[in-house]
C-alpha cells in the first residue's frame, strides 16, 4: 500500500491549443480537461491503475467534488479539515509539447490543519509500503513542514519518499540527517540548487548529476532518484548509481510526468526489483505520462520499461 500527501491539492485544468501560445492575443482551444491533482494524488491515481493499494490524505471537506472524484477513482481518500477550498491550477499546452503552468497559492492554513494533516498520516504510515509527501506546502505552512514531519514518521517506522522543491526542499535538506527520508526525487535544477552544481551541466551530464546526488546519501537519505527531463534520470544509492535514458517519445504534455517516474520506482521496489530494473521502471512511467494530454496518468499497458537503456555510472564520491 502507498499512502500519500498532498498538503496543497489542486484541481488541475489542463487547456489544450491548436497552436502556438503567443502573449496578448486570442486563441482557440482545441479541449479542456479538469480533474482533482496535486502530486500525491498523481501517485494514488497511478497506484490504483497499477493494482496497488493506496489512500490519499487531502485537506478538503468530505462533500467537495474533489474528494468524491477521487473516491469514485477508486482511491481510498480520507478528507482533513481544510482551510479553504481546493485551488485550482491551469496548465496550457502547445501541439509541440510545450507546457505553461499558473498555479495559484491555495488558502492559507493554520496549525491546526497541519496537525490534523500529519496526524493523519502518521496513524496510517506502519501499515503503508511507502508514505509520499509531495508538493508544494500551502500559505502559511513554515518551509520546515515535512522535515518535522518525516523526522516523525521515522518514529513511528515505515519507508517515506519527499518529492517537494524550493523552501520546503531547501528546509528538508538543512535538516538532514536527522530529516533524512528513504527517497528524494529533486530533478536538475533543484538538485543544483542546494549542492551548488550548475543546473545546466546536471540535466546534461549524468555523472555530474550522480556525484551531486551522492552529497545527500552521504547525509543520510536512503536513494536519490534525479530527473533529468529528456535525457532521463540517475538513480543514487550506497551501493551504486545508474543512469537510465528513456525510449523515444513524442511529447504531448509534462506536467505530472515526475510524479509518474517517482511512482514507477516505488512500484519497482514493491515489485522487489533491483536498483536499475526500478530506474528504467519509474523512467518508462515518465515517459509514458509525457505521451500524454494533460495530467493524464499512464496506465501499465502504457509502460515499455523494455526500451529504456540502463546504464552504470562510476565511482561519484
Amino acid at each position: 500500500m502507498i499512502l500519500t500527501l498532498t498538503p496543497n491539492p489542486s484541481i488541475d485544468r489542463t487547456v489544450a491549443l491548436d497552436g502556438e501560445l503567443s502573449r496578448g492575443q486570442v486563441h482557440r482551444v482545441a479541449s479542456v480537461t479538469s480533474q482533482g491533482g496535486g502530486k500525491g494524488v498523481n501517485i494514488s491515481r497511478a497506484a490504483i491503475s497499477a493494482g496497488i493499494p493506496s489512500i490519499a490524505v487531502v485537506p478538503a471537506a468530505k462533500d467537495d467534488p474533489f474528494v468524491l472524484e477521487l473516491l469514485t477513482a477508486g482511491i481510498d481518500c480520507r478528507p482533513v479539515q481544510p482551510a479553504g477550498d481546493v485551488r485550482v491550477n491551469l496548465t496550457i499546452t502547445e501541439p509541440d509539447g510545450t507546457t505553461t503552468k499558473l498555479n495559484s497559492p491555495g488558502a492559507a492554513v493554520l496549525p491546526l490543519h497541519l496537525e490534523l494533516m500529519a496526524q493523519a498520516v502518521l496513524v496510517r504510515a506502519s501499515s503503508a509500503d511507502w508514505t509520499v509527501l509531495a508538493g508544494s506546502l500551502p500559505a502559511g505552512a513554515p518551509a520546515g513542514f515535512y522535515a518535522e514531519l518525516v523526522r516523525r514518521l521515522r518514529e513511528v517506522g515505515g519507508r517515506v519518499a519527499v518529492d517537494t522543491s524550493e523552501a520546503p526542499l531547501q528546509a528538508l535538506v538543512d535538516a538532514l540527517p536527522g530529516s533524512a527520508p528513504d527517497l528524494m526525487k529533486p530533478n536538475g535544477e533543484e538538485l543544483a540548487s542546494f549542492t551548488g552544481g550548475d543546473a545546466d551541466q546536471l540535466e546534461s551530464d549524468p555523472a555530474a548529476t550522480a556525484a551531486a546526488a551522492r552529497q545527500l546519501i552521504e547525509r543520510g537519505v536512503g536513494a536519490v532518484l534525479a530527473t533529468l527531463g529528456g535525457n532521463g534520470a540517475v538513480l543514487v544509492t550506497s551501493e551504486g548509481a545508474w543512469h537510465a535514458t528513456p525510449p523515444p517519445t513524442t511529447v504531448v504534455s509534462t506536467v505530472g510526468a515526475g510524479d509518474s517516474s517517482l511512482f514507477g520506482y516505488l512500484l519497482g521496489d514493491i515489485r522487489g526489483l533491483a536498483a536499475p530494473d526500478r530506474l528504467a521502471l519509474a523512467v518508462a512511467y515518465g515517459s509514458a505520462a509525457a505521451g500524454l494530454p494533460g495530467t493524464t496518468i499512464p496506465q501499465p499497458d502504457h509502460v515499455r520499461a523494455d526500451l529504456v537503456g540502463v546504464t552504470p555510472l562510476g565511482d561519484t564520491a
